[in-house]
C-alpha cells in the first residue's frame, strides 16, 4: 500500500464511518467490480490505527459532551451523566452478543455477496427515509431505546446495512429528538471501536507487516480530518432533515449492485 492508497483508505473509513451509507457494502461492491486483486488489502494495524482515528475525531467532536459525562460519573450519584453511560452500555449488548457468538456467520456474509448487499442498501434506504419525514420532538433516548437502538447497531453489522443510518433512523423512529438520537449514535461506537482495538491488541492480532510508518501516519490523519467534517456534517444534516438525500443514494447503488449481481450469475 502506498502513501495515496492510505490516504484514500483512510478518507473513506472516516466519511463511511459516520455517513449512513455503509462503508462495508461499499467496499464489498468495490472489490467486485475492480477485482479482489485490484483492491490494497488493509493490513489489520492499518486499519486498527483508521479506526482509531475514527474514535478520536468523535471525541474531538463531542469533547464537551464526554467530560461532561466523564465529570457527572466521578460524582458516584445516579445523575443524567450516570444513566447515558448506562445507556451507551446497554446499546452496545447486542453488538457484543453478535460479534462473541455469531463472528463466523458474519465473516461468511462478506464473500462479494453483491446481491445481500443491494438489498440491504434497498433497507438503509427505506430506513432514512421514514427517519427524514418523522416529526421532531423532545424527546431522550431512553433505556428500552438504548437496547433497540443497539439491536439496529448489530444488524448494521451486515454489509449494506448503514450503522449511523441504522441507529440514528431507529432512534428518530422511536420518537427521539434528532439532533439526540445523532449524538446518541455517535457516543454510542467509541467503546466499541476502542474495545475491538483493544481485543486486536490484546489477542497478538497485530502483525509487524504494517511498520511503514509513513502510510499508518497519512491514514491516520486522513481518516481523522475526514471523521471531523463528516460528524459535524451530518449532525447538521440530521438535525435539517436532509437524511432524503441518502437515502436516494443508497436506493439508486442499491439497484446498480442488484442489477450487476443479476447480470454476472
Amino acid at each position: 500500500m502506498n502513501n495515496l492508497d492510505a490516504f484514500i483508505l483512510g478518507v473513506i473509513q472516516g466519511l463511511t464511518e459516520f455517513l449512513p451509507v455503509s462503508s462495508s457494502g461499499h467496499l464489498e461492491i468495490g472489490k467486485a467490480i475492480l477485482g479482489d486483486t485490484s483492491v490494497p488489502e488493509e493490513s489489520l494495524m492499518f486499519t486498527v490505527v483508521v479506526h482509531f482515528a475514527t474514535a478520536l475525531s468523535t471525541i474531538v467532536v463531542f469533547r464537551k459532551d464526554i467530560w461532561e459525562i466523564l465529570s457527572g460519573l466521578f460524582k458516584f450519584k445516579w445523575n443524567e451523566e450516570t444513566q447515558f453511560s448506562t445507556k451507551i452500555i446497554v446499546s452496545m449488548l447486542p453488538a457484543v452478543i453478535v460479534g462473541l457468538f455469531f463472528e463466523e456467520e458474519l465473516e461468511a456474509l462478506f464473500g462479494g455477496n453483491i446481491l445481500l448487499v443491494g438489498c440491504m442498501l434497498i433497507v438503509t434506504a427505506v430506513l432514512l427515509w421514514m427517519a427524514d419525514r418523522a416529526k421532531n420532538t423532545e424527546k431522550t433516548v431512553s433505556f428500552s431505546n438504548a437496547f433497540v437502538i443497539g439491536v439496529s447497531q448489530a444488524v448494521a453489522m451486515i454489509p449494506g446495512i448503514s450503522r449511523s443510518g441504522a441507529t440514528i433512523s431507529t432512534s428518530v423512529l422511536l420518537g427521539n429528538d434528532k439532533s439526540k438520537a445523532a449524538r446518541f449514535s455517535f457516543l454510542m461506537v467509541i467503546p466499541l471501536i476502542l474495545g475491538k482495538i483493544a481485543k486486536d491488541i490484546l489477542g497478538g492480532e497485530l502483525t509487524a507487516e504494517a511498520s511503514n510508518m509513513s502510510v499508518l501516519v497519512i491514514g491516520f490523519l486522513g481518516a481523522f480530518i475526514a471523521g471531523l467534517v463528516a460528524c459535524t456534517w451530518m449532525i447538521k444534516l440530521v438535525r435539517k432533515s436532509k437524511l432524503s438525500w441518502f437515502a436516494i443514494y443508497c436506493l439508486i447503488v442499491g439497484l446498480i449492485a442488484i442489477g450487476f449481481s443479476l447480470y454476472n450469475q
